[in-house]
């Protein structure tokens, strides 16, 4: 690496823009998540399978359309597509203010969430390639702390709205909060080289849907993310079992510094030391994070198990998808993007219904434990394929000399 590469920056303001507009994206998508199960128990008079409906159709709607979404920026173009999306995304999240019967909720849920991937996507995509290929573990590990503070604006700012104003209000703020996110997004320059055209961009093949050098480590974030629906789905539950849920807010107050805190270095040592130490650490931390959950027995360890799940957790998702993204060529990063989306909603979606199953027979507790066991059996997965492929790059390269 030269001292060029290494000065080369991240924080560009085209870097900034985009990072200030996917953390609008996501503040909007938590708010709406902490608090639109709430509206719908209380304001609309449904039962708690209603509620969950409405986390259900949003991910089966961005599910739907995430593997179409590198070809429709492919064709459109990254820039144009994510200032569309943003537009209608923001209008969905004008529009709660304004329908109340729940069937034209979920219809507004589903409409969201199709732009939702679609924003996310480009975002995404737009991040990596932006920043410099010799810091793209860095430079989409910071981009990544977008997604993490939104994963605390949103509850933080939504509840205490809801709470001392009301639904209206918050829809109104979120709506404003939005605006301002799509906003910054028209100061995102065009970039020739990732914009250009060809002429078989309208043909249509199973390489429009999946990037294929992407999915081999979209299907470990799968896993991954199937084990976090334990974490995203069932926290407050478990804890009012253990009667910790008045700690469930400082729960995910520590879960994210630990995130935000530690990502600058995990990043750097993706650059620096390669992406090999920061999975394992991450997977480390991840695993007995799930696995301290599963046996907590004080606010300590509670807390601790926070801190453990949010280092992992943190560490994985960037990396994997900077691999992601780097298994391919650079014209093809929206593909890779959507790739790993597509596989990481799949097993987020997955895990929130399988893992409903296991706790409904078994408890909250061995849900954590098979969480944290398969995190393991990923991670002796993924040395073995990482040894693999040094055994056979090892004798490509005896063969050559």
């Amino acid at each position: 690496m030269t001292s060029l590469e290494k000065k080369q920056p991240i924080w560009t303001k085209t870097f900034i823009s985009l990072f200030c507009t996917n953390l609008a994206v996501f503040t909007v998508f938590y708010g709406l998540v902490t608090t639109l199960p709430l509206y719908a128990l209380e304001n609309l008079n449904r039962t708690d399978e209603d509620a969950g409906l409405l986390m259900t159709i949003f991910l089966l709607s961005a599910i739907v359309v995430r593997p179409f979404t590198g070809k429709i920026l492919d064709i459109y173009g990254k820039r144009k597509m994510l200032w569309i999306s943003l537009i209608f995304y923001l209008l969905c999240t004008i529009l709660y203010a304004f329908v109340t019967p729940f069937s034209g909720l979920l219809i507004l849920r589903f409409i969201q969430g199709v732009w939702f991937s679609i924003a996310t996507t480009a975002s995404g995509s737009l991040a990596a390639d932006n920043v410099p290929m010799s810091r793209r573990g860095a430079g989409l590990g910071y981009f990544t702390m977008s997604t993490n503070l939104a994963v605390v604006l949103g509850p933080i700012i939504s509840l205490p709205i809801v709470q001392i104003l009301s639904f209206n209000a918050l829809f109104i703020f979120l709506s404003i909060f939005m605006l301002m996110g799509a906003l910054l997004s028209l100061t995102i320059p065009a970039d020739k080289k990732f914009e250009k055209k060809t002429s078989s961009k309208r043909t249509f093949s199973i390489h429009d849907l999946f990037e294929k050098k992407s999915v081999p480590i979209a299907l470990l974030s799968s896993l991954v993310s199937f084990s976090y629906a334990s974490v995203l789905s069932f926290l407050s539950i478990y804890a009012q079992q253990k009667h910790l849920l008045h700690l469930a807010t400082i729960f995910y107050l520590v879960y994210a510094l630990a995130m935000l805190l530690t990502r600058p270095y995990t990043g750097r040592w993706f650059d620096e030391k390669g992406p090999k130490f920061v999975l394992i650490l991450g997977f480390i931390s991840f695993c007995g994070g799930l696995i301290l959950l599963a046996f907590i027995n004080s606010s300590l360890l509670f807390l601790l198990s926070g801190i453990f799940i949010g280092f992992g957790y943190g560490a994985l998702v960037p990396s994997l998808q900077t691999l992601s993204v780097q298994a391919t060529i650079p014209s093809r990063s929206g593909y890779a993007t959507a790739t790993f989306f597509t596989f990481f909603d799949i097993g987020i979606a997955v895990g929130s219904y399988i893992l409903g199953l296991i706790a409904v027979h078994f408890g909250y507790q061995n849900v954590y434990v098979l969480s944290g066991i398969l995190i393991f059996i990923v991670l002796v997965f993924y040395l073995l394929g990482d040894k693999k492929k040094s055994m056979v790059k090892n004798t490509i390269g005896a063969k050559e000399m």
